[in-house]
């Protein structure tokens, strides 16, 4: 009887953790429906805070839902479904996949190649015929079933954590400004006449921007450091993989990640599309020049 009521005395005197995040504790609780709140969850309201779902639904806010809604870590909206455009892109990929295993014919014009065949035959395809189109379809497409189990594996472990902290959009820009880095510096490194092909550019930059989002958060990177040198180590040994495309994505990730969670707040929207823009034209002028040597 004395254990049992010694076992009540100390869950009375624990601190309330946050109903979204249990891993955080706080004495902040939702002025409308009294749930704990963390800092990161709270909403300001006209008396106290909010917690997410009372801000969407409206509750007592006195305004319109969309008026205040909750934001993510870099300032994007909170959303229903975290893994809503994880599980969009796992989805093209697989579509774009099962395509080509069809009709294998679709292949050719969605690979990245410099220019082929070679000269004095006409005619000519590849990005430095003006199919820049190239350096993005082939970040959708796979031809082998090993390469596109490994890269929607990482995928779906990468993606779902970063789209909730960054947001859909935000999250959607890294991903497609990291894979066409890696489809860039691939386009300049390579040669001409290689083709290349998969999403490992953009998951490169999926791993450089949680490294960064990690580190932000202060959690243990141990474990992400030991998947990345994993990975390397396959990138180094492996033969056949665009290693140029893995570096050129996870550079785009850092950049563009650490610009993601480091961006002061009153211009937060400016630096981080900016730096997504910044790292676009990069890949523009790497694309001109490489295409003025091979023409």
């Amino acid at each position: 009887m004395d254990d049992q009521a010694a076992g009540d005395a100390r869950d009375a005197q624990r601190v309330p953790v946050c109903y979204r995040h249990p891993d955080r504790e706080t004495g902040i609780r939702c002025t409308r429906c009294e749930r704990p709140i963390c800092p990161e969850c709270m909403v300001d309201a006209s008396v106290g805070f909010q917690c997410p779902e009372c801000v969407r639904t409206g509750s007592g806010t006195g305004h319109a839902p969309s008026a205040s809604l909750p934001r993510t870590l870099a300032g994007g909206t909170v959303a229903a479904d975290p893994r809503l455009l994880t599980k969009i892109l796992i989805g093209i990929n697989l579509a774009v996949f099962l395509a080509v295993q069809i009709r294998p014919s679709l292949l050719d014009p969605l690979v990245l190649i410099g220019v082929w065949p070679p000269e004095p035959f006409l005619p000519r395809d590849g990005v430095a015929e003006g199919e820049w189109y190239r350096l993005f379809t082939s970040m959708f497409t796979h031809e082998e079933i090993w390469h596109i189990a490994f890269n929607m594996l990482g995928l779906w472990w990468l993606g779902g954590p970063l789209e909730e902290a960054l947001g859909r959009a935000r999250f959607l820009a890294l991903y497609l400004v990291s894979g066409l880095a890696g489809s860039a510096l691939t386009y300049v490194l390579a040669s001409g006449s290689t083709a290349s092909l998969g999403a490992s550019g953009a998951i490169f930059g999926l791993f450089g921007a949680i490294a960064v989002l990690m580190r932000r958060l202060n959690q243990d990177m141990r474990g992400i450091i030991a998947l990345l040198v994993i990975n390397v180590i396959i990138t180094i040994g492996w033969s056949n993989i665009a290693w140029q495309a893995h570096l050129g994505g996870f550079v785009a990730g850092v950049v563009i990640g650490y610009a993601m969670v480091h961006a002061p707040r009153e211009r937060r929207a400016l630096v981080q599309y900016g730096t997504c823009a910044l790292v676009l034209a990069a890949v523009v002028v790497m694309t001109l020049l490489r295409t003025a040597q091979l023409t």
